[in-house]
């Protein structure tokens, strides 16, 4: 990637939790070692184009208009989805680089196989179990693919949850595969697994944020990156508003 050209990435926005996001953009900042353009996936600033009703199984907002990717980037150069869940420990641009190195690959992800171990996640959502689990929770997307052509807004908006986040439009030779770090799920591999060489931590079933889940793996890291999101250098003690 040429060092003048920022990356974009998306990152899913909720409401629900938006100081998962923001701590999730401090960590790339403090990661990356080039420029960045970053995008909120918010249906807020979305809601001339993206009109899906939102489906009672869906955990969060971003579930489906996280694949107006290729869309928005106008069927051009390589993006990064990242569901906001989750805190970077490596540099993003590595991801950028696999990507470029194997331009006959539509997209990249991490391809779990799994079972999640628990039935409810945060504020109380079913846990749902399904083929190909948390692959679209982070994606590489090269938006120039022939084959990602197919994810018009018309498939977007129509397209059920089964055929999006499966990539049914893909042959699987088109689907990269990413090293398990990139997507790394808290919780849900042995306890005795390495965890040093994660790159990128996806508290899937509960970030620290949540108070139910404030003591999980990895809660320590991101309570230094929220430090970090919320400094501000005072000469004198900082006066709060007043309300």
């Amino acid at each position: 990637m040429a060092n003048n050209r920022s990356m974009n990435v998306y990152i899913g926005y909720d409401q629900k939790e938006s100081i998962a996001w923001h701590v999730m953009v401090q960590s790339l900042i403090e990661t990356s070692t080039k420029p960045l353009s970053i995008h909120p996936v918010s249906l807020r600033n979305y809601e001339k184009v993206f009109t899906r009703e939102i489906d009672d199984k869906q955990s969060n907002e971003f579930s489906f208009s996280r694949f107006m990717v290729p869309y928005l980037q106008n069927y051009s150069g390589y993006a990064v989805f990242m569901d906001c869940d989750m805190m970077l420990r490596s540099d993003v641009s590595e991801l950028f680089e696999i990507a470029e190195a194997a331009p006959e690959k539509a997209v990249h992800v991490v391809k779990h196989d799994y079972t999640p171990k628990e039935k409810v996640k945060f504020l109380g959502n079913i846990q749902y179990a399904y083929p190909r689990k948390n692959w679209s929770s982070v994606v590489v997307w090269n938006c120039e693919h022939p084959s990602n052509k197919k994810v018009n807004l018309e498939f977007v908006h129509n397209g059920t949850g089964a055929e999006l986040h499966r990539f049914s439009w893909l042959k699987d030779e088109e689907i990269g595969e990413l090293d398990v770090n990139w997507n790394w799920l808290v919780g849900e591999y042995a306890s005795d697994t390495a965890k040093e060489d994660v790159k990128n931590i996806h508290w899937t079933v509960g970030g620290p944020y949540f108070n139910e889940y404030s003591q999980v793996e990895f809660s320590d890291e991101w309570y230094d990156m929220e430090t970090k999101m919320t400094r501000c250098d005072q000469l004198q003690p900082r006066l709060y508003r007043v309300k």
